[in-house]
């Protein structure tokens, strides 16, 4: 079959296509013919430098999510699994491929009006972003801080915040991410990349009652800053390349609640789900931004890391 190898650390041209073997189902689990293959810009930490959630024992195929139709199980699994259209997470190695391999009990099936190209898309992202929600526990009329908008997560977030009757305040880099937050719902829209963008914020809506802190680092604290008292910080990512310095002595003299999401497997499941069931009721829409085929993972990673992406970015494996 055609994968893209992980041979070595470093930059995205240490993706390399080539044939692999195949792969075959054994006892729980279950053989997965992918359409799509999920980017996450914790895979391309990860070929940087081998740090992340995953093992990195090398050599290996890259990628932590899939989504196609179960065409194999093993000898213990239900057989009426085969035929179903599937999205699956697979530990962190094999999705970069025509098939892959996965524990069946982690198989979730995609409801039929969704396209597999948008379950894919939600898989991770839609997941991350209903867990966030939850865990803020948003209230109608509460103005909320949506950093890096215009991603995968930040796009989902920008949606589910204004269906919960948030006042949304989207952050984005560049006037097109600007654009597209706008598009999507925001009530006010900020290009951090400018100077004095928190001051815009307060024009707008004063301060704010929750920050969803996806990006990290001077932006996440700015935002930190932007919160009244009792507010809430929901600090999940990192796209500067650190996590936001917030002490909780700091936090507590504000009275600021800092939450960092540690959702059980069994959690996990039910939001990639929810996620699902959301958009197949036209409720949410993923925004996939670029494809790249299976053979250019590698231009899928640069893409990634330039920060030009919008929405999701997914490989098209067939």
């Amino acid at each position: 079959m055609r994968a893209v190898w992980l041979k070595g650390f470093g930059g995205p041209e240490v993706l390399v296509a080539g044939d692999a073997p195949d792969p075959v189902a054994g006892p729980g689990q279950a053989l997965i013919e992918v359409a799509f293959a999920n980017i996450t810009f914790v895979d391309t930490q990860f070929r940087a430098n081998g740090a992340g959630p995953y093992p990195a024992k090398l050599p290996m195929i890259l990628g932590n999510g899939v989504g196609g139709v179960v065409t194999a199980v093993g000898a213990d699994v239900d057989k009426a699994l085969v035929g179903r259209r599937v999205v699956s997470a697979t530990g962190g190695s094999g999705g970069y491929a025509e098939r892959a391999v996965v524990d069946a009990g982690g198989l979730v099936e995609v409801p039929d009006s969704l396209g597999l190209d948008s379950a894919v898309a939600l898989m991770a992202d839609g997941c991350t972003a209903v867990m966030l929600i939850r865990m803020a526990g948003l209230r109608g009329g509460e103005r909320v801080l949506v950093e890096a908008a215009a991603g995968g997560v930040g796009t989902l977030l920008v949606q589910l915040a204004r269906a919960a009757g948030a006042r949304v305040v989207a952050a984005a880099g560049g006037r097109r991410k600007v654009e597209l937050a706008r598009e999507l719902g925001a009530e006010a829209t900020v290009d951090y990349r400018e100077p004095g963008w928190d001051k815009r914020v307060r024009e707008a809506v004063g301060g704010v009652d929750v920050v969803f802190d996806g990006v990290g680092g001077t932006i996440g604290r700015s935002a930190f800053d932007l919160l009244d008292r009792g507010g809430q910080m929901v600090v999940f990512g990192l796209a500067s390349g650190a996590w936001t310095d917030i002490p909780d002595e700091t936090a507590a003299d504000r009275a600021v609640t800092l939450i960092r999401p540690r959702p059980t497997p069994e959690e996990l499941r039910e939001f990639v789900e929810t996620a699902l069931a959301e958009a197949a009721a036209g409720r949410l829409r993923p925004v996939i931004g670029q494809r790249f085929p299976l053979e250019r993972a590698a231009d899928a990673h640069t893409a990634v890391q330039s920060r030009a992406t919008i929405g999701k970015t997914l490989l098209e494996v067939r």
